[in-house]
């Protein structure tokens, strides 16, 4: 058993893999409890489609992916803001319209590369096994600044999180705080996007902080489940993909699938098998 363990650590790409899981696991699910708690789901599967241009466009003048990635998934959340401030648009149908338009022109620039699946196709499934030493600095650095800012807003994030009428009444910056969600989410993104890939990136926001829901209802109780959701289906993801010569990234969030539907089903209190057992 222990050797079942310990194989795969004796190599150094298992080892950046784990490292780069965990600190995704954590970004993703605590970040996602807001998502999650906000209904922005949608709007994290868009912001993840809409960086694809981006990469694409980094791709081909040879800038860092992720540079490109940063670049339009902040240009995103900006956009979606601004098309929804006066309330002109409702914010589904920014999005979509965004998300539709940026996506397009990423599948074009795609297209006219000449080049649709050698180079960057993991970065719409994800390659956590090739992670390198950059890309862990980059992860854990864009990590750092994501969770480093939800702990100074924290209170504020709590309060337009639950009540918008309470955050005017205290006179909060709500733009400025919704605008700060949106480009965290973007942050978040790309930071995540070796690790599960653009089509696959909405799991990793709300299944580890849509199980811990079910478990819990104070907001900090219910980050730190969620973070150590994501540890557990960052790792053991890692391990299914080692062993069973699976990609990566689907890995990760089969394991956190699972977790919400054993959630689903056996959280005390609240699961379908606790409900209709009484």
């Amino acid at each position: 058993m222990m050797t079942w363990f310990t194989d795969p650590l004796q190599f150094d790409f298992i080892m950046r893999a784990m490292a780069a899981a965990v600190i995704v696991g954590v970004i993703c699910s605590v970040l996602g409890v807001y998502v999650v708690l906000r209904g922005m789901a949608f709007l994290g599967d868009a912001l993840a489609h809409t960086i694809l241009p981006g990469v694409v466009i980094a791709f081909l003048i040879g800038w860092p992916l992720a540079v490109g990635a940063l670049i339009f998934g902040v240009l995103t959340a900006v956009g979606i803001g601004v098309l929804t401030d006066r309330g002109d648009l409702k914010e589904d149908t920014a999005i979509g319209v965004i998300f539709a338009g940026f996506f397009a022109l990423g599948v074009a620039l795609l297209s006219a590369s000449g080049n649709y699946t050698l180079d960057l196709a993991h970065f719409l499934f994800g390659n956590l096994l090739g992670v390198s030493t950059s890309d862990l600095w980059m992860i854990s650095v864009l990590g750092g600044i994501v969770l480093l800012t939800i702990l100074l807003f924290y209170k504020e994030f709590l309060v337009i999180s639950f009540d918008m009428i309470l955050a005017a009444t205290l006179r909060l910056p709500v733009t400025f705080l919704r605008y700060l969600l949106l480009i965290l989410i973007a942050i978040t993104i790309v930071a995540s996007l070796q690790v599960v890939g653009i089509a696959l990136m909405l799991a990793m926001f709300v299944t580890p902080a849509a199980a811990a829901s079910l478990l819990t209802r104070r907001l900090p109780t219910m980050m730190l489940v969620s973070a150590l959701i994501g540890i557990f289906s960052g790792i053991t993801g890692v391990y299914a993909s080692f062993y069973w010569n699976i990609a990566s990234g689907p890995a990760v969030v089969l394991v956190a699938t699972a977790v919400f539907i054993l959630t689903f089903l056996l959280a005390p209190g609240r699961g379908v098998v606790w409900r209709y057992s009484k």
